[in-house]
């Protein structure tokens, strides 16, 4: 999927790839889900053509309605019994999203569904809440679209119990007023969530609006004291004060991607989990966001002085040989100037590759990604499929051991041997490069196996006699919470805020084991 079309794709424990809003889900609310979480057109399609061929529904005309609807109703209630948290316990809530925007041809299936889904059960076990905007026309908050989408949704069989206004200001009382004589729904119920500096205001103006109260109202739900890994009311107040502190030292990094220009969704779990980093280490974040192809062209050098201006160099992961030169060249201004460096999956074969055409003296290194005649190929397809693009990925939580106990991993990680982390890649190191690039300098501190043979996949590296040098294979952001930050991240963030004597409070943060079990 396009980064400029899609945003991220978020990868799940269990390695479904699925959209960046359940990556908000698990980090917010501090669960883990799978790859059932996620309910597509595409998945109930198959489901029930499967049945169809297996003569589930004895040659009779298979439609819509009632066949997708109810499809899509026992998906909902099959998948809410299970456990999402660490405790085993299934939940007591199952949220269900409907993404897109109401009238959409797409999301008439799931509309219907949900209004069967609500005449099958108790009243008070049902809450539709309707996420709503209202712009700003001639310096006013125009209810009208509003109004008409509520009517929609009456229309359909829907009727929501609270409404929850995005607006760029805060909603005045004569809107509520006009909203609730129209839409006819009690002004306590329209909940207003205006434009803030920091996220974590949210959760602080949902609360104060009463919207915590109203739902366990209408819910009938007793208020419990929230898991130790979920964040209160005084935590998210706690990391807006922090975010809004003009006192704290300001760290300078120079984030050189593929995708820099597709918005902030093309890389959002690393943005949130440099943010996390940010709380934890109290500091300000200033991110240089560099496109990779610019320390390629006719201004790289203006390019290179201004990343040479930065605290710290982070090359995130990426498809395609677009960019890959000048990803190598940000690799080299942080290994000859000493500046700490982070790289992450694509970021950590580039960083290969540029230590053996410029360290090793391999000129022609590369990966078979980018140049498959080159007698140096660093970089490798996994044995798969080589013609197809789908289904050929190493995908989802796995184990990743740390074989080397005077290292960065060892120290951030506490000491552990094993640790669990997820993956997202085609392509990967080949290992019979390795004794080169051990006398070149480099450490291979994370392997897939504790021992050591020809299939051992590469997890991370690093340069021991820089300051900070890491690079890793796998997606530590996709674990990364507020109150748990990734362990690589945090300590390449205080590499570069020079606080190293930091890094200690990533172990003690860190969760070792995710719920869901590396998938086989």
């Amino acid at each position: 999927m396009s980064p400029f079309e899609h945003g991220e794709v978020y990868v799940l424990a269990d390695g479904g790839e699925v959209d960046l809003d359940l990556g908000n889900y698990e980090r917010w609310m501090a669960v883990s889900l799978k790859s059932d979480h996620n309910i597509t057109t595409g998945k109930v399609f198959r489901k029930l053509i499967e049945k169809e061929r297996a003569g589930g529904f004895l040659g009779k005309t298979v439609q819509l309605v009632p066949h997708f609807t109810n499809e899509v109703v026992d998906h909902i209630f099959r998948v809410c019994q299970e456990a999402v948290c660490e405790s085993g316990k299934g939940p007591e809530i199952c949220m269900i999203e409907v993404g897109g925007t109401v009238g959409d041809m797409e999301s008439q299936p799931f509309m219907e569904a949900l209004r069967r889904l609500r005449y099958s059960i108790p009243p008070q076990d049902f809450c539709l809440m309707h996420t709503t905007y209202l712009p700003v026309f001639g310096g006013a908050q125009k209810t009208k679209p509003t109004q008409h989408c509520f009517r929609t949704l009456l229309s359909i069989g829907l009727q929501p119990d609270f409404l929850v206004c995005r607006s760029e200001e805060r909603l005045t009382k004569e809107v509520k007023e006009k909203l609730s004589n129209q839409c006819g729904i009690k002004i306590s119920d329209i909940i207003g969530a205006p434009n803030v500096d920091c996220l974590y205001e949210i959760p602080v103006e949902f609360t104060n609006d009463g919207l915590v109260e109203r739902l366990l109202h209408k819910l009938r739900l007793q208020p419990k004291v929230p898991a130790a890994e979920v964040p209160r009311y005084e935590t998210y107040v706690g990391y807006t004060r922090i975010l809004r502190d003009v006192s704290n030292p300001v760290v300078r990094i120079a984030f050189v991607g593929k995708y820099v220009t597709a918005g902030g969704d093309a890389y959002f779990s690393v943005l949130q989990c440099l943010e996390h980093c940010q709380i934890a280490l109290h500091l300000r974040l200033d991110i240089l966001y560099m496109e990779s192809e610019m320390l390629e062209g006719p201004n790289a050098e203006e390019a290179k002085e201004a990343i040479l201006e930065c605290d710290g160099i982070f090359v995130p992961g990426g498809f395609g040989k677009r960019g890959v030169d000048g990803k190598c060249v940000a690799v080299e201004l942080a290994r000859r100037h000493n500046i700490p460096y982070f790289g992450v999956c694509l970021g950590m074969q580039v960083a290969l590759i540029e230590i053996c055409r410029n360290v090793i003296g391999w000129k022609d290194a590369n990966s078979e990604e980018f140049d498959s005649s080159s007698t140096h190929q660093i970089v490798h397809i996994m044995e798969c499929d080589r013609h197809s693009m789908g289904a050929n990925m190493h995908l989802g939580a796995r184990d990743v051991h740390i074989v080397e106990k005077n290292s960065i991993m060892s120290t951030i990680y506490s000491g552990a041997d094993v640790i669990v982390e997820r993956h997202r890649h085609r392509y990967e190191v080949d290992t019979s490069s390795i004794d080169e690039l051990r006398a070149a300098g480099g450490l291979f501190s994370g392997m897939s196996d504790a021992v050591f043979d020809p299939q051992t996949r590469v997890e991370a590296i690093e340069l021991p006699a820089l300051r900070f040098f890491l690079a890793v294979q796998f997606h530590p952001e996709f674990v990364s919470s507020p109150l748990d930050p990734s362990p690589p991240y945090l300590a390449f963030m205080a590499a570069a805020a020079k606080k190293e004597h930091r890094w200690p409070e990533a172990c003690a943060l860190r969760r070792l084991k995710p719920l869901l079990p590396p998938s086989a």
